[in-house]
């Protein structure tokens, strides 16, 4: 059953604040546990209760041509990212925000806008990421063979996994839990994001899966010939 507090696709909104943070990325119907502190995200956040609770989590440019100016909110910015609604709130007497923010649907933008104190807001376009709110996307080719590389993968990097939750997620669940919340680098979660189709993106992630694994074994191997 759909969730009533999530809008419709259609009232998804023309303007949206966002959350510039590399590596933190939230996918529909994934959560993410926020720390908020600096004094324009507790504006944005504030906003965004008084408003309709989105917020776009974008991650930095690592190949950013701006790196060179001093003002932050020069740093470019990745076209697509994933909006999400806050869910859960508490202030801290320390004055910063503890929140969890829900996935909702990824969005890209063209067009930035001004700056509302001191933090930055872009005008959404979602249609390419329309998927995002339809139950019947493409499965994953081989399920088994992708919970196989993971199965390495996490032994690799010692990654805890509750799998008998994991075993009982359908495969779109499944598949984007793992974008927001496996060790990959920034750049490989941001090629997850990007990839609208959940088959392509569950190839794609066993692929980036299995060359870290391939990459750690080849590492210990040379360490053991030292």
């Amino acid at each position: 059953m759909k969730n009533p507090f999530l809008p419709n696709f259609a009232d998804l909104p023309s303007e949206l604040p966002v959350f510039p943070l590399s590596g933190a990325v939230v996918m529909p119907g994934v959560q993410l546990p926020l720390n908020i502190f600096e004094p324009r995200y507790l504006n944005m956040v504030q906003a965004a209760l008084a408003g309709d609770h989105l917020i776009g989590m974008l991650q930095p440019r690592t190949d950013n041509p701006l790196s060179g100016e001093s003002a932050e909110t020069t740093v470019g910015l990745h076209r697509v990212g994933c909006a999400g609604r806050i869910t859960s709130y508490s202030e801290m007497n320390d004055g910063r925000i503890v929140m969890v923010l829900t996935g909702l649907c990824r969005f890209e933008f063209n067009q930035e806008l001004p700056e509302r104190d001191g933090y930055r807001c872009v005008r959404p376009e979602w249609d390419r990421f329309a998927p995002d709110y339809q139950d019947d996307q493409h499965s994953i080719n081989d399920r088994a063979a992708f919970m196989d590389s993971l199965r390495t993968f996490c032994e690799q990097h010692n990654v805890e996994v509750p799998w008998k939750e994991l075993d009982d997620m359908e495969d779109g669940d499944l598949v984007n839990l793992l974008c927001a919340h496996l060790p990959l680098s920034a750049d490989d979660k941001q090629a997850l994001i990007e990839t609208v189709d959940l088959h392509e993106r569950a190839t794609l992630m066993r692929g980036l899966m299995d060359m870290s694994t391939l990459g750690n074994s080849r590492g210990s191997i040379n360490e053991h010939r030292h």
